[in-house]
């Protein structure tokens, strides 16, 4: 049976794509279908459309606000008949916001595993994604399968919320990271330092991560179409912060980063990659 898909930004396409790559027949729906028009699915009229002839749904949407939407909407997937249905929620929700969705799918019959996906377009058209899942396990073990085909390590965290909150908290060390090797990049090249040579030494020095690992080409071309947006990340971290202020506990180092990112959603850039931060430092 074919997998329905909602959600067709940077990562949407790429999962979409991956899946196909392995074997799936995949439906899609998009709020803007000018989005969609030229891509090789076949299109849902509606999320209710969409769930009526799949089994299983995924979501990847930017925020809560658009979850929300595509579940209460006219026609949307909370009209539908979800017995037997599985939605798979791969959106970075609100850690609040994220239970009602829990609780509206399952009062409807349907499943509702939250998922978020750690990683960006390079890996997902990979398979490398690493995804949090929680909801039921007896509903993740039966969609884990699914699952493995776009991702390459897969956590079960139990309790609703938490893979959301797990997700915000990664999320933390992501643009914590980003605006660090940003900074040192910059910093190099006042000191007349090549830049591409500056992110090779840091590249086996303290820079060495993932983040300086998937950005280093975008920072030596300037190249900053996005892969994860500063608009998602300064998202992110805003929601971190109401997760810290619930558990009355300070934030350090997450409230730099997010300003950072405030600036350059401030400034118009939000839509860009979210390693043009290094502009500011620049």
């Amino acid at each position: 049976m074919a997998i329905g898909f909602i959600g067709l930004g940077n990562l949407g396409k790429a999962i979409t794509q991956r899946l196909t790559e392995m074997g799936e027949e995949v439906i899609v729906y998009n709020r803007n279908k000018d989005k969609i028009k030229d891509l090789p699915y076949t299109i849902a009229s509606s999320p209710k459309a969409l769930i009526e002839e799949c089994e299983t749904v995924f979501m990847c949407l930017f925020d809560s606000l658009a979850v929300n939407e595509i579940l209460s909407m006219e026609n949307g997937i909370l009209s539908a008949n979800l017995k037997s249905k599985t939605i798979i929620d791969l959106t970075t929700n609100h850690y609040e916001t994220v239970l009602n969705f829990h609780y509206a799918v399952n009062d409807k019959g349907g499943d509702y595993l939250e998922s978020p996906v750690f990683g960006s377009v390079a890996p997902a058209l990979q398979g490398l994604v690493t995804i949090v899942t929680a909801g039921k396990e007896e509903v993740f073990n039966a969609c884990k399968p699914l699952l493995e085909k776009i991702g390459k390590e897969i956590f079960f965290l139990k309790e609703p919320s938490s893979a959301s909150k797990m997700k915000l908290i990664n999320n933390l060390c992501l643009g914590s990271f980003m605006a660090t090797i940003a900074e040192c990049t910059a910093l190099g090249e006042a000191c007349n330092i090549d830049k591409a040579k500056l992110l090779e030494i840091l590249g086996v020095g303290g820079g060495q991560s993932l983040v300086l690992k998937a950005k280093t080409q975008k920072l030596i071309d300037e190249d900053f179409s996005a892969h994860f947006s500063n608009d998602a990340i300064n998202k992110d971290l805003h929601c971190l912060q109401d997760l810290a202020y619930s558990l009355k506990r300070p934030l350090y180092t997450a409230a730099v980063p997010k300003e950072l990112f405030s600036k350059m959603k401030m400034d118009g850039k939000g839509e860009e990659d979210f390693s043009s931060v290094y502009q500011l430092f620049k």
